[in-house]
């Protein structure tokens, strides 16, 4: 089951492209998760593209994005620089997909995340989520919006 509008957050800390740990505890504003079923896909790729291309009116709002897929950091780390993104991509890898299922958006029988959006508040709350069909590219607006509202 998604995690509702309104229920706190389930923290995690997973790598990202870089080695580094990303722990959602530590941000301290508003966080957007992009759940994202795989490095390299069509859609995928162009859903990423666009949340970097909107990544200065999130960060001028405040708000941190954090892509998030059950690639592991390797693949994320060529994926990130070919696609020349600015965020980080977190690798829910091992154990596969814990943090997906903590948030209610694993797919378990393709072993991939849904596509699905979060945004969590400064209170680590989910102020705002939706889940999004597999080969659709949602764009950034609807969390965008809730981002200003939450500003």
């Amino acid at each position: 089951m998604v995690l509702d509008i309104g229920a706190r957050s389930p923290d995690f800390t997973l790598i990202d492209q870089t080695g580094s740990q990303v722990t959602l505890a530590d941000f301290n504003e508003p966080v957007v998760l992009i759940f994202y079923p795989a490095d390299w896909s069509p859609v995928c790729s162009d859903e990423l593209s666009v949340f970097s291309a909107a990544h200065r009116l999130f960060q001028d709002r405040g708000a941190r994005l954090l892509g998030v897929s059950v690639d592991g950091m390797w693949c994320h780390q060529a994926f990130h620089a070919q696609r020349n993104l600015s965020f980080p991509l977190l690798a829910d890898f091992e154990p596969k997909g814990a943090v997906a299922r903590s948030f209610g958006v694993y797919r378990e029988s393709d072993g991939i995340t849904e596509r699905a959006i979060f945004v969590i508040d400064a209170t680590k709350h989910v102020a705002w989520r939706e889940v999004f069909p597999i080969g659709e590219n949602p764009g950034a607006d609807g969390a965008l919006r809730e981002v200003e509202a939450l500003s």
